[in-house]
């Protein structure tokens, strides 16, 4: 499978909500995806049609395999690695949810989704062919493709919903455009890209906003101060490149943009609780 993306901000109405599909994405990776989350009212979609691999999500770890389907939501802070060297494939749908103008109705299909902040499930062949046909409709443009897309991210999405009400997958008990749905993915994909040379006027200076602003924006989003989620993305990272065993740690830490190693180790430690060398041999 080819590695593709599409930034398509594509609206569509369910149930009197507006939902912004904002990207979708297909491909194959052979390397980890560093832990991070998303703001107030974004999922992701993920499917995985090919491969195996590991999930670690809202503090628990989960099989991925061919057929499993996984959802995280608002503020679930998740990172996927694949299995040894093998490349896992995987479709995912980046999307917001906007309130409908009648907050007190009833949705039953949205509301239920809502409601499920994480969810993962295996066994799913079925679900490959509505990720097909959307990646086709994106590809192939013919006449109408917008108009089938929605369909089909409304297929998708009562499809999931169903799933969730045969109770079937893992449910950790967790409660936690134009222009906003813009800068919720600016945010996201800065946090997740830039991890090395993260700086709080360079994304106010990407998201347009005074950097009073941007820190606003970040906490109301993540529930984090821009230190917070830059520790949170340097970590991560740090973790994930420990675990691969390349570098050495004194390279880590140059890569990361630490000044020295034992400034490295300092700030590993008082995040993760052990030395960079400990969580290294644990690992």
């Amino acid at each position: 499978m080819e590695s593709v993306r599409y930034d398509i901000n594509t609206g569509f109405t369910l149930e009197k909500h507006t939902i912004q599909v904002l990207s979708f994405m297909c491909g194959t990776f052979s390397k980890s995806v560093a832990a991070h989350s998303h703001g107030a009212d974004c999922y992701e979609i993920h499917y995985i049609p090919e491969g195996y691999g590991l999930l670690r999500a809202d503090g628990m770890s989960y099989e991925l395999k061919p057929g499993t389907l996984y959802i995280t939501g608002p503020h679930i802070l998740h990172e996927q690695i694949p299995a040894g060297t093998d490349s896992m494939q995987e479709y995912c749908i980046y999307l917001k949810l906007k309130n409908a103008p009648d907050k007190g109705a009833p949705f039953p299909i949205l509301d239920i989704f809502k409601s499920y902040p994480f969810f993962i499930s295996w066994d799913h062949p079925e679900f490959h062919i509505i990720f097909r046909q959307i990646l086709a409709e994106l590809s192939e443009r013919n006449t109408g493709f917008r108009y089938q897309l929605q369909n089909l991210y409304s297929q998708l999405l009562i499809s999931i919903v169903r799933e969730y009400e045969k109770g079937k997958g893992k449910r950790p008990q967790t409660e936690t455009l134009m222009q906003a749905d813009r800068k919720v993915m600016l945010m996201d994909d800065y946090f997740l890209y830039e991890y090395r040379n993260l700086s709080l006027q360079t994304l106010a200076d990407l998201l347009c906003l005074s950097t009073r602003q941007t820190q606003r924006l970040l906490q109301s989003y993540y529930g984090k101060s821009f230190q917070e989620k830059k520790t949170q993305a340097r970590m991560s990272n740090a973790a994930v490149l420990l675990k691969d065993g390349k570098m050495r740690i004194a390279e880590i830490a140059e890569y990361l943009g630490y000044s020295s190693p034992e400034q490295f180790s300092t700030a590993f430690k008082g995040y993760y609780g052990v030395t960079p060398s400990k969580f290294r041999e644990e690992g």
